[in-house]
């Protein structure tokens, strides 16, 4: 029997753009796959899971069920462990294999801006979004992170990231506005009150993982200055691309046929959304 089903999981799904995403990816590489949005809680999960048959490929995954999959896994990549979430489920006839690709999604995204080297790095939030943005950024070199948190206790495993990483990271107050090389902002979409200075608009790159409303509040305010803005829909195509990989040839290095094709289709699909 073919495995031809995927679906990405979340509660709310209805929103999601992924479907659209991953339905262009498949097209393009002629592949008779259906992708669908399962509204799916971190309850319901274990028996979701189990009740998938052979006919499912793969499986997308939003917060909290990054984390909640965690013990349903038969095999976990390294990098899963290491930030403590999988996005990335492929079924295969030996269990349930889990990945992460918001890492790669982070490298890429930056790489993407022309950003190819970082030496600081100030992340806004200290969710399961911030680990894979330092495990990212550490791949780009950063050697020190600040991390604003309203509740610094929730930033303290990511300051134990750190240390696995070799990068130092620290915990500061959220009106904190350290100089860094990119500030990166892991919040959902809405306003925050988040007021930067103009020299620090200027001279750092802002990466917004939020996609929706766009531009947010804190990238009008690095237009504004003339400053460099990384849009939040850029993670989620380079993880989805990265999902790709995996659902298509079960690693997430291996490009797929005609990629430059398929990532244009991809991308163009969100703006038809």
């Amino acid at each position: 029997m073919t495995r031809t089903r995927l679906a990405v999981l979340g509660s709310p799904i209805a929103h999601s753009k992924s479907p659209a995403i991953h339905r262009a990816a498949y097209a393009a590489l002629g592949l008779d796959w259906t992708y669908e949005a399962t509204d799916v809680t971190g309850a319901t999960l274990p028996a979701y899971l189990e009740s998938r048959d052979a006919t499912w490929r793969g499986l997308s995954l939003t917060m909290p069920l990054k984390r909640d999959v965690i013990p349903l896994l038969d095999w976990r990549a390294p990098l899963v462990d290491l930030v403590g979430g999988a996005n990335t489920v492929l079924l295969t006839d030996d269990g349930l294999r889990g990945y992460n690709t918001d890492v790669y999604g982070v490298q890429r995204s930056f790489r993407e801006a022309g950003v190819v080297s970082l030496e600081s790095v100030h992340v806004i939030g200290a969710g399961a979004t911030a680990a894979s943005v330092i495990a990212g950024v550490a791949g780009l070199g950063a050697h020190t992170v600040t991390v604003a948190a309203r509740t610094p206790e929730k930033a303290r495993p990511l300051e134990a990231l750190g240390e696995r990483l070799g990068v130092a990271v620290s915990t500061v107050g959220w009106e904190a506005r350290p100089e860094a090389d990119a500030v990166v902002s892991t919040l959902p979409g809405g306003e925050y009150g988040l007021e930067f200075p103009e020299a620090v608009r200027r001279a750092s790159v802002l990466f917004d993982v939020a996609y929706d409303p766009w531009p947010s509040a804190l990238a009008n305010q690095w237009t504004q200055a003339g400053g460099r803005v990384i849009a939040g829909i850029e993670l989620l195509l380079n993880q989805a691309l990265g999902q790709v990989r995996i659902f298509v040839a079960g690693d997430p290095d291996l490009p797929v046929d005609d990629e430059g094709a398929v990532v244009a289709a991809m991308r163009a699909a969100v703006w038809e959304y």
